[in-house]
């Protein structure tokens, strides 16, 4: 690793943990050094570099490498304007950043990732046919990626690790974070990969045919039941049942629904004949279930049968550069259905997406960057069609329901690790010095 950075003390501590941690580590205090190193050819894995030096920046040196067609992976140190920085850094060809004061767990990964990565990373071009002629020859979009932040590996991580139980998950999180999605995966990594899944929105249920669309009915159950029709329960039978916004269920439907779970036999309306059914349940929420069991509008029992392993969706705002990720995916899931060519964003635009707090997240910014892919009439969105593509939004109604969202996710991920707080910052995605900070701010003891 070679390490560009100019206040000696703080280079010589991290070169000193990076060694104790088995790698080979150089230091240079400016950009000139540092490229000396590399023109020498000395076979870096991995470049760490602060982003103010005292001759140039360190994206100068990321550029000067881009031109030298040194390909290393490269990891940007900055403590200046985050936001901002992170976009010049993702867009120049930096594989990662990471804020000052590092957080030495963070870094570490950050830095096995990239070493780990660095043989899948394709050369960068500049070249505007170039662009195009790798975005006609690449493969159609796919309909999700799983980002490379922090939190996102570690909700994967989550994933594939209860995925293989039979252990009922609750998935909680904001609206449009990609609860389904997660949903999915659980069951695509699961033993009943090959058996159905079927998807059921309780927040669209009327109360009055809940028990139906659950458990079915026969013909002439009631008025209008002219046929046989099979409820969720028959359908995802040997399978997975998603139960998204299963807060919205109404208490009579909630009795029914534990009973079923509890005996794995179901009847539907009009039939005299139990049928037996073993499914696997995943349920989500956007709502705060412990509270909802408090004020005594969602059963305890319940609760707890569906909640045997929690899953929190972090937000787009705390996952980091994924956020640019998730969006050329828009623009090219965009180009597809819309018939357009758009490559990306400028870089003005680009900064517009960072500085957004997408309280609608993932579902926001596909609706956003769709909108704009309609409206760019050359290769890349810029500020005006952004602009244009984006709601106004009001800014402290959706500051206090952040906080009082965060406030309750928090308050969740200590409930499901029993207090623990080193597990409770790994559940949500940040160090445990946040988290403290957090429960002070909130009032959490």
């Amino acid at each position: 690793i070679l390490i560009v950075e100019d206040d000696l003390t703080y280079a010589t501590m991290m070169q000193t943990w990076l060694r104790k941690k088995g790698f080979d580590v150089e230091r240079t205090s400016t950009v000139a050094a540092g490229a000396k190193k590399l023109s020498i050819g000395e076979g870096f894995n991995l470049v760490l570099s602060d982003l103010r030096l005292p001759d140039h920046d360190g994206l100068f040196l990321l550029n000067w490498m881009k031109k030298q067609g040194i390909d290393t992976p490269f990891i940007v140190m900055t403590s200046y304007a985050e936001v901002q920085n992170a976009v010049l850094a993702m867009k120049s060809g930096a594989c990662d950043y990471i804020g000052k004061p590092v957080q030495p767990d963070i870094l570490l990964q950050k830095i096995n990732d990239a070493i780990a990565n660095a043989s899948h990373i394709e050369p960068q071009t500049d070249t505007k046919a170039a662009t195009q002629e790798k975005k006609r020859q690449s493969a159609k979009a796919p309909k999700y990626i799983e980002g490379k932040s922090e939190a996102s590996r570690q909700l994967y991580e989550y994933v594939s690790l209860v995925a293989p139980t039979p252990m009922s998950v609750l998935i909680l999180g904001a609206s449009g974070t990609g609860k389904e999605y997660v949903a999915r995966r659980i069951h695509q990594q699961s033993a009943r990969a090959d058996k159905p899944f079927f998807a059921l929105d309780c927040g669209a249920i009327p109360r009055d045919v809940a028990a139906s669309e659950f458990f079915g009915y026969t013909k002439g159950a009631f008025t209008g039941a002219t046929e046989d029709k099979q409820g969720a329960f028959v359908t995802a039978n040997g399978g997975t049942l998603f139960l998204d916004e299963v807060g919205n269920l109404s208490y009579d439907v909630q009795v029914q629904l534990l009973r079923a779970l509890q005996e794995r036999r179901i009847r539907p309306l009009g039939s005299s004949k139990e049928i037996s059914v073993d499914i696997r349940l995943i349920c989500a929420t956007n709502g705060d279930l412990a509270s909802l069991v408090e004020e005594g509008k969602f059963r305890e029992d319940l609760y707890h049968r569906i909640n045997e392993f929690t899953i929190y969706m972090p937000e787009l705002k705390d996952r980091g550069s994924d956020l640019f990720l998730f969006a050329d995916l828009f623009v090219k899931q965009a180009d597809e259905e819309l018939g357009r060519n758009v490559i990306g964003f400028d870089d003005k635009a680009s900064e517009m997406l960072a500085r957004h707090s997408w309280p609608g997240n993932l579902r926001e910014l596909n609706n956003v960057v769709k909108r704009a892919t309609l409206l760019t009439r050359g290769e890349y969105i810029g500020v005006d069609e952004l602009s244009r593509s984006m709601s106004p939004v009001r800014h402290e109604p959706v500051m206090l329901r952040d906080e009082a969202t965060e406030r309750g996710r928090i308050e969740n991920a200590l409930r499901s690790t029993g207090g623990n707080k080193t597990k409770t910052a790994q559940l949500l995605g940040i160090d445990r010095k946040t988290l403290y900070n957090k429960m002070q701010k909130y009032g959490i003891m």
